[in-house]
Parts: structure tokens; sequence; C-alpha cells
């Protein structure tokens, strides 16, 4: 999940016309589809859209009301200082947090562990008597002593007024209020039955990055003062962000109430807000709780299946998927093509201002939008809600430029730029990310072909595959195009760096597989399993909605059933990239195994002298089969290409099984132990990181095919159903073992102990264990 990067923008006015690589693509927005407006769209107006803060609150608009929470932990920094907690981290300094329900439209519950301290936070909206748009909501805080602050303000810029009382809450008081377009006039209120001291400041500039810095030195001048941990209770002129002080000596409960569509008599406000409040919102959360549970029950039917822990990890799953979607607004930056008038390799292009509406793969570490993720999310999203998952679709494709491309990695505004190094950030145009978005797209036509959906689902996703298709192909022609290798059938991903002397094995960063190891010299010359097995299913995907939808006078460009049976074509796969002697697929390419990282001393312009690791060739490079093991050689397997009769089949089943090269007691290895860069890193600082751990999309895909090959008619049904029980059952055992032990489901877990590692609350696609525990696979 990393990038390559730049730093100067080159300014439009620089070019005669806009260049294509920053042109939207001339379709119809899938957004504006009539099923995304109305009461759709109204129900997930507010929501809980801010993954990257361990609270937040906004709604789906570019210049929002936008509320959250920060607390004081219990340890302090080098300075002495308290720790402001705000933004989600990836360390140890909390011993939990995370979503333990959540619906993805009104209702959420998370549980935030820090030392001695539990916090709970409760969202939940109704549109019960509320006449301001997208309902009324409320944040619900359970802790012991501590001392909270929350935060309000305005992106639009429209004023924001301090309640009167603030300094004096009385058992309900008014924190701000004020008035916006699409909501009308609002008010924000505090409520709480325990004795609670509260104080405020404002700041002029909106600077919610740097908010916990700004608060902390208010803190601290007051602290120096009187020696009191409290806010000045003073604002600066025309202050477009208040803070509130909440600070409680004993377990309290408080609410914080925002109503809007205010329209006169203020008893009409008291009646909302004690209907959002007290014993009514302790029904209501109870009723949101019983609901999450039923529908739980009816997507993945479980219940008579797990123990309860195991089903308190996939409501985790499911939960923290849900509760990490989130909406992000502003402009990707964009490498300058060859073609434009860039006058370095250092400047960039900013595509056009837009928004995204995601779920992220981790709220600590990557809290923001990656297209290939996406498409494992959304397996297990749709089967909650086939709206939202067709929406989040829609986001994505809308994002697509005239040639076809969709930037692969989505930095979209200021707080998804503070949570990334700023090399990182810039997208270069020749690279692509695999296509997994039409994963799911030709499981919902499964779906259909299942009948999994009434006559009203059916007729609103083939209404949105009918607008989508022409993106869609161009999407398709994208890769066909600008992906292909030199032999018929033949692809390989653009953009690895064949001048490098730093990296042991060149990465392949838009694979997603990063450091898998490819082969040695890259050149024009190299053929990708992987990608092969892709535009496989691109082609077969988009097959499938042309029969669907019928011809409807629709220009086709691509003759896709031809293009289905070139790449299914055993034979042809065979000859291009099986080894017989290792029984494996693999990668073709200019390749040696005797490259090695060695420390030889480097000069440097100023004249210093320095020992630096970098790569020495001693073997000369020739055209081959690259000799590495691991998940990009179950790619023909995965995808079903490999006949159910066919020895081949065995020799997979053989590799999977084999404790020498992938098989563990906790899921299967990305790479075998067999290859020579085996747990190697691949510079002096970058880890391995696809080259030994346990990753769970993988896990998943390859745990469908052992399913599949065991329910149809072929020698190896028994073989495949053995390997898949066992598979199975280790991966969700260790999954569990880890929840249990450290509170978090983990990006990818270790290859020897099992042990979770990676990024936290990594709810991305290792929630796909939920789907491995309720047997749901994509269909082929």
């Amino acid at each position: 999940m990393m990038m390559t990067g730049a730093s100067h923008e080159i300014a439009p006015d620089e070019f005669h016309q806009i260049p294509r690589v920053i042109t939207p693509f001339p379709a119809p927005k899938l957004s504006h589809l009539p099923m995304f407006q109305g009461d759709h769209k109204e129900s997930l107006y507010w929501g809980t859209y801010r993954p990257q803060v361990y609270f937040g609150v906004r709604a789906r608009t570019p210049q929002s009301l936008v509320a959250g929470l920060m607390w004081l932990g219990d340890e302090k920094d080098d300075d002495g200082k308290h720790v402001m907690r705000h933004f989600c981290e990836n360390s140890q300094d909390l011993k939990s947090f995370g979503w333990r329900e959540h619906n993805g439209v009104d209702f959420g519950r998370q549980e935030l562990l820090d030392q001695d301290m539990i916090l709970e936070t409760s969202f939940v909206k109704s549109k019960e008597g509320s006449l301001g748009y997208g309902g009324d909501w409320l944040n619900d805080e359970v802790k012991r002593t501590v001392h909270l602050f929350f935060y309000l303000t305005d992106e639009g810029g429209n004023v924001l007024n301090l309640g009167k009382n603030v300094l004096d809450l009385k058992e309900s008081s008014v924190l701000a209020s004020g008035s916006r377009a699409d909501v009308g006039n609002w008010q924000m209120h505090l409520k709480s039955e325990a004795h609670i001291d509260a104080h405020y400041c404002g700041f002029k500039t909106p600077d919610i990055v740097n908010l916990s810095d700004a608060v902390q030195k208010n803190l601290a001048v007051q602290e120096n003062k009187s020696g009191r941990l409290q806010l000045s209770d003073t604002s600066e002129d025309s202050s477009s962000i208040y803070v509130f002080q909440i600070s409680t000596t004993t377990q309290s409960t408080i609410d914080i109430a925002f109503v809007s569509g205010i329209r006169g008599e203020s008893s009409d406000v008291e009646q909302r807000i004690m209907s959002l409040t007290s014993s009514p919102l302790s029904s209501l959360l109870e009723e949101k709780h019983i609901a999450f549970d039923a529908k739980f029950k009816e997507c993945f039917h479980l219940y008579e299946k797990l123990d309860s822990e195991t089903l308190m990890v996939g409501k985790a799953a499911i939960g923290n998927m849900l509760g990490g979607i989130g909406y992000f607004y502003g402009q990707s930056k964009i490498k300058a093509p060859k073609s434009t008038q860039a006058k370095s390799e250092d400047e960039f292009l900013l595509y056009w201002p837009a928004e995204l509406y995601t779920a992220v793969p981790s709220r600590p570490v990557f809290p923001r939008g990656f297209l290939w993720d996406e498409g494992f999310h959304q397996l297990l999203v749709w089967r909650w809600d086939f709206r939202i998952t067709l929406e989040i679709l829609g986001n994505w494709l809308d994002l697509m430029n005239i040639d076809g491309w969709i930037p692969r990695e989505q930095i979209l505004g200021d707080e998804a730029l503070s949570k990334i190094p700023k090399q990182y950030v810039v997208q270069i145009p020749s690279n692509g990310n695999p296509p997994t978005l039409l994963l799911v797209i030709r499981d919902l036509i499964n779906g259909i072909r299942a009948e999994k959906f009434n006559k009203e689902e059916r007729d609103e996703i083939l209404s949105f595959l009918d607008l989508a298709f022409v993106r869609l192909e161009a999407w398709f022609q994208w890769f066909n195009t600008s992906q292909k290798g030199k032999e018929m059938g033949s692809y390989y991903w653009h953009g690895r760096d064949s001048l490098t002397n730093r990296e042991l094995n060149p990465q392949s960063l838009s694979s997603g597989f990063d450091d898998y190891p490819r082969a040695s010299h890259p050149t024009e010359d190299e053929r990708h399993v992987d990608l092969r097995c892709w535009m496989y299913l691109a082609a077969d995907c988009m097959n499938s909605i042309i029969e669907f939808l019928g011809g409807k006078g629709r220009p086709v460009t691509v003759d896709y059933s031809s293009t289905v049976k070139l790449l299914s074509d055993f034979n042809l796969l065979n000859q291009m990239h099986y080894d017989h002697d290792l029984g494996a697929y693999l990668d073709f390419g200019n390749h040696t195994e005797d490259v090695r990282l060695v420390w030889k001393e480097v000069t440097g312009e100023d004249g210093r002298v320095s020992r630096e690791l970098v790569r020495e060739t001693f073997g000369k490079p020739e055209l081959r089969l690259v000799p590495h093991i691991g998940y990009v050689s179950f790619f023909p397997f995965m995808f079903r290409i490999i006949p159910p009769a066919s020895s081949i089949l065995e020799k997979q089943l053989d590799l999977i099984s084999n404790k020498s090269i992938v098989w563990s007691d906790y899921g299967l290895l990305s790479l075998g132990k067999t290859s020579s860069l085996y747990m190697k890193y691949n510079t002096e600082h970058e880890a391995p990181y696809w080259r030994g751990a346990i990753w769970m999309n993988m896990n998943y895909m390859i745990l469908s095919s052992l399913h599949h090959y065991s329910i149809v008619d072929g020698p190896y049904m028994d073989k495949a159903r053995t390997i898949y029980e066992e598979l199975r059952s280790n991966l969700i055992r260790n999954v569990v073992r880890n929840y249990d032990q450290t509170g978090y489901i983990w990006e990818h877990y270790d290859q020897t102990k099992g042990t979770g590692e990676g990024g936290r609350v990594f709810t991305g696609w290792s929630a796909l264990i939920l789907l491995i525990m309720s047997e749901e696979y994509p269909l082929f």
C-alpha cells in the first residue's frame, strides 16, 4: 500500500488545454443515479464518516459541520504533557478500540480501552420529530474520571454561536448553535445527570489536523497561570471552531445531541432532546442493538455454527468495516506525464475536485481509499446492504479519467493527507491496481442468478450496471492496452523500477503485492500470471453484464467472449506460466537468482563517504520462469481455470498443503519457504511484507476455490474438502485467538507464530474472516 511521490504543482494555465490525465471521463456520474437520491441520500447524510479519528461525525457534503472527540490519556510525553488522544494511532497506547456494532446507517457502538479507563461512544440518529435534513443525532459517552474535549467546526465558514451557559452547565445546556443551508437552524446540546466541570476555547482557523496541539498549548498556558488543567474560557474573534472541555470526577454518562431544522417554539426542541437522551435514549440504543443482532443473524447464519467468542469477532468484523466507512473530498495529486510541459519528474497535476464515499483498510494506518482493497471490502458489505455497496462502487468509478484510469490510492483532504508521508502522495497514471471491483459486480450478478434479490433489488442492480457499463468498458480497455505484454494473452504490471540499485527485487506496487518477488530485472518481456487471471475475471464479468443487460443498441468495443476463451485456454496458460518440475504457475521474465544486497562505501555529492546497502547482480539474467512459489502461483487455482479432473489440480492441492512451502497452522504463507527471498528485506530499511506473512484476502480466495473444487465432480473432491476444512479451521482459530489476546483484527499474521502484525483494526480485507465463518464465497 505504498506509492511513489513528488512535490511541485503545475498550474492549469501552463497548458493550452487540460491534460488528458486530469480530464474526467465523459459520461453521467453514477453517484447521480435516482437510487442514490431521496430517502437513501438523506438516511446516509450524517454519519461517523471520519475513520481517521477515534470518534468523529460529519455529513456527506464537501463543506460540512464537523464534530469530534478528544481526551487526555494518563501517560505523559517527553515534555511532561499528558498525551491527547484524537487521531487513531497504531500503537500500544490503547489496549484496544473499535466498533463492536455498527449498521452503516444510523447506529454504532464503540469501545475504547485506555489504561484503566473504558470509554464507550455510541452514535444514533433519529428522524422522529426532526425537521432537519438527515435527522437528529447523538453521541453518548460512558467513562471514569477523565478530561474530554468535544469540538465543533463548520467547514462552510458559517458562524458558530457559543451557548450562553457553557460555564454553568445545567442538566441540559446548549453548547453551540448556528444555521446552514442544508439543515436549517441547528443546536448542539449537552445533557448529563452527573456533576461535570466545563470550559471552552475558540479558534479562528479551523485546523482540525493540528487541533490537539492548539488545545495542548491553551491548557499549558492556563496550567502555568492557575495550576489547573483547564481551557481558557476565551475565544478568538470570529472563531470558526469551538472546543468544549468536559471534566468529571465520577463514572458518568454524557449525551451530546444535535438537532436541526429548528423552527419557532423551544418546547419542540426540548421534546426532541428528551427523545434522544436519558431513558428514551437507552431504549433507542437497545432497539438498535437488537436490530443489529437480528440482521447479523439474517445475513450470516452463524448462531448454530459457532461459539459466542467467535461470534463476537464476527460482529466486530462487520461493525468495524461499516464503522470505518468514510466520506472524503479533495483533489488527488497526479504525476505529470512526459507529454505535459513538466520541467522535472517532481512536478504533479491536480485531479478535479472529487468526493469519495468508501470503506478504508485500517483506521489508524490506512484511513483512506485503496482501489484493490475496496473490492474485497464490498464482498462483505453487499451481503449486509447492497445499496451501500453500489454507491461505493459508483463513487470509485466516478473517479475515472478520460483514458479509463482510476488513481489507485485516494488521499483527499487535509485529514487524509496528514496520515501519509508526503513522498507517497502522488499517483502515477501508467500504474494500475487489481480490478477487484469487478469481483464484487460478478458476485452481485451471480446473486441475481441465485435469486438472492427480489425484483425491485434486481432492477436496481441492473439499472446501476446499465449506466456503469461504459465506464467499466473503458476501465477494461485501459488495462487491456496499457498493461498488455508482448505475447498474445500476456500481461504485466507496469511501474517496476528497472534502474534501481537499492531494491533486492524491484517492487510491483501496482499489483498490490508490493515486494512479492518478480523477475529480478524488469523488462517488457515480463508476463505476470496474477494480472492474466485478473484480466480473465474482467472479461468474464463484462461478458456476464452484456448477457444480463442484452444488446440495447449498446456499442461494444471488445469481443469479451473471445477474450474469455483466450484467457481460459488451459493449454495456452500452461505454455506461458506452468513449471512442470515444480508443479507451479510462475511469472516469466528476465531473471537470475544470483542477486544480493551488499554493503558498499558510497561517496556523496558533499564528498562524504558512507556505507550503504546496494544491490549487486552476480549472475547473468535470462528469460525464464521465475521460481518463486507463493500467492501469485495460485491465481489460476483461485480463478478456477484449472479443470477439476486435471492432474495439475492435484499438484496445486499438494503445494497448498505442503508444510515445507506455504502451509502453516495459522493460514497460508504469502511466499513459500523454498523461495530465495523468503522473509528477506528488500532494502536496508524495508522489512518483508508479502514475503511470508499470512494475509486474509488471499487465504479467502484460495479457501473459496478449495470449497469450489470440493463440491464439483472430479477425482480430487475429497482431497480438496479435507484441505478446505483444516485451512478454514486454522484461519478462524488464529484470528479469534489474536482478538481475544489483543482486542484487534490485524493486517497480517506472523508466518511462524500466527501473531497479529502490521496495522491494528485492519478490518478492511481481514474482516473477510466473517465470510469464512459463514462459508460465503464468490461464485465464478
